[in-house]
């Protein structure tokens, strides 16, 4: 498998070179050559298969002969080992023909993990194997720091530096990240945004010298790794519902909108896919975007789902280097006029093509406590703002309930349990296995909003430098 920048500059480049490099030197994003398919009887197949069986089954074309296979199986079992629910990603009815995708039982109690476990271990498969050591670095909003420090702590093989919005996150993500004290974890607290914070680690990249000279690695959804784990629980949740029998329709809560490109991606692999429903909160670039064929970033504005606070939503470039025919050019011109003007205009005719697959709604604040109100009123479960969204969108276009309506649950509700009281008035309570975290050492240096600040920081913290 080959691996072709959206912005049609940069090199082809195999499996485990995607994996390391993240983002790609001409500043795009890096996408397979072409889309595998998986026939009708092989998607058939995955039904009553375990989650990581269908794992090994989803992944294994986008990888190819980079891992063996017995690796490849070694790495989904360990990745998923600690996870607390056997099928890792269960169904909860909600409705009659309602479902939630619940992705928060790994060890940070967001759906990052179901991906950054993965990640981390194949990374220690290439690295160990060519003998590296390299510098992880990510921007996070709340739920991919936690998830990517879990994942990377401790490991000999890189040192992780995560930069986060200051005073942006709730206080469970943050102490999640900040009470990780290994010697290979750095917490960078950034005076700004998460945009700020995504804008900086893109700037890193595209810092050819600094890049080199740290070994950088990204581990947002920017890195291709990240998009192909979450391709597999639209999988496992659509055979559960009858695929490929029956389409069935999601609903993502989406900022960076890398979570609804996976699901994008199963449908390019042959998943029939009925409607991918785009639930933003009241920072909603997207659902402007496909109202008025405009992408126009605005301010971010803090919300009860802090992890959907983004008005730059860089895995959206994936899906318009798709829409555009693989144009890397039409790609490049958008992205450089967005830098210059903060914005830029979609095709009608293409915006309208992507309308048959995609919708976008806004749910706003009110809205979202509403939700997780007549959610527990009603079913008797707890969701915290995030999923709430979701749901929210979902019902907005929840249409004649033939088809299987999947909304995605990204969060336990004790994440975030300031909105969920003042919802329901209950606060929900962490899992015993976080017992104690409020009560745990943090460790965080905070930056101001400046790529030469976080530089200087990683430069001399960095055992990829003096190597």
């Amino acid at each position: 498998m080959k691996y072709v920048s959206t912005r049609g500059g940069a090199p082809s480049l195999d499996f485990e070179d995607v994996l390391l490099a993240g983002l790609a030197r001409d500043g795009g994003l890096y996408v397979p050559a072409d889309w595998p398919v998986l026939g009708e009887r092989q998607i058939r197949a995955m039904a009553g298969l375990s989650y990581q069986e269908t794992a090994f089954r989803v992944m294994k074309p986008f990888i190819g002969h980079a891992v063996p296979d017995a690796d490849l199986v070694r790495i989904i079992s360990e990745a998923y080992a600690g996870f607390g629910h056997r099928a890792i990603a269960p169904l909860v009815q909600t409705g009659r023909n309602d479902w939630l995708l619940e992705l928060f039982h790994g060890p940070t109690l967001a759906f990052k993990d179901v991906a950054m476990q993965v990640l981390a271990r194949l990374f220690d498969h290439v690295l160990e194997k060519r003998g590296r050591q390299i510098t992880v670095v990510g921007a996070t909003s709340g739920d991919t720091g936690s998830a990517a420090i879990e994942a990377f702590r401790g490991r000999a093989t890189s040192d992780i530096f995560i930069l986060h919005p200051h005073n942006r996150t709730s206080e469970v993500q943050r102490r999640q990240m900040t009470t990780v004290l290994d010697a290979n974890v750095h917490n960078i607290a950034v005076e700004g945004s998460f945009d700020d914070c995504q804008a900086i680690v893109k700037a890193l990249f595209n810092d050819h010298a600094f890049r080199d000279q740290t070994a950088l690695a990204g581990v947002n959804s920017i890195n291709w790794g990240r998009v192909m784990a979450q391709v597999v629980y639209y999988f496992t949740a659509a055979v559960a519902l009858g695929a490929p029998g029956r389409p069935v329709s999601f609903t993502v809560p989406t900022g960076n909108f890398g979570d609804i490109f996976a699901g994008y991606v199963a449908g390019r692999m042959g998943l029939p896919i009925g409607r991918l429903n785009i639930a933003t909160n009241v920072n909603d670039i997207l659902a402007r975007t496909f109202e008025t064929g405009r992408y126009q970033v605005d301010k971010v504005v803090p919300s009860w789902s802090p992890s959907m606070d983004i008005q730059i939503s860089s895995n959206f470039e994936r899906l318009l280097y798709d829409a555009y025919d693989r144009d890397g050019g039409a790609v490049q011109t958008m992205m450089a006029q967005q830098a210059q003007s903060g914005g830029f205009d979609i095709d009608p005719v293409r915006l309208e093509t992507l309308k048959t697959t995609f919708g976008a709604i806004r749910v706003d604040e009110d809205e979202t406590l509403a939700t997780i109100r007549s959610t527990y009123a009603e079913t008797g479960e707890i969701i915290d703002p995030h999923t709430a969204v979701g749901v929210a969108a979902a019902s907005a276009a929840r249409g004649d309930g033939v088809i299987p309506m999947v909304t995605l649950a990204t969060a336990h509700p004790a994440k975030f349990p300031d909105a969920v009281e003042r919802a329901i008035g209950v606060r929900p309570v962490l899992p015993p296995r976080l017992a104690g975290l409020f009560e745990k050492e943090e460790r965080l240096t905070v930056l101001e909003n400046d790529a030469a600040a976080v530089k200087a920081f990683i430069r001399e913290r960095s055992r990829a430098v003096a190597a």
